[in-house]
């Protein structure tokens, strides 16, 4: 049952994270792009949330955002790959000038989730800054 809970979890955060991506894109490649990045946000916070005691700690929680978090972070560079542009997208052109850095930095992300100790509240505060280190990295040179 453990395990059974830890999926569901998981399913429910991988499908909310698409909810909080921009409507009006017309573009299918800028729209998965964005809806992965939601997933990363909505992770993030639910990480955020609790590090910062906005949430209750909650171990099997923490679980399955960091590794939505970790799994939706890995798929950066896939989605990303194909050059795409759209009127409500915030990727830069840069990305794809710079490509070997941007993947770095993506690669960087999904090593800060994978590293979280979920399996308390200190564990988690320590491993968000790792996390926000490497979001800021990438946004402040990608993202409009």
């Amino acid at each position: 049952m453990k395990h059974m809970t830890k999926a569901l979890i998981v399913s429910l955060i991988l499908v909310s994270g698409v909810a909080v991506a921009k409507t009006g894109v017309q573009d299918p490649t800028v729209k998965a792009r964005q809806d992965l990045m939601g997933t990363v946000a909505m992770n993030t916070k639910v990480l955020g949330d609790m590090a910062g005691g906005k949430a209750p700690f909650d171990a099997i929680a923490a679980e399955g955002a960091r590794t939505a978090l970790a799994a939706a972070a890995a798929e950066i560079p896939t989605r990303f790959k194909p050059q795409a542009t759209d009127p409500v997208s915030e990727a830069k052109p840069e990305i794809w000038i710079s490509w070997a850095d941007f993947v770095t930095k993506a690669n960087g992300l999904a090593q800060a989730a994978a590293a979280i100790d979920t399996t308390s509240v200190d564990g988690v505060k320590a491993g968000m800054g790792g996390v926000g280190a490497a979001c800021k990295a990438c946004h402040s040179v990608y993202r409009m």
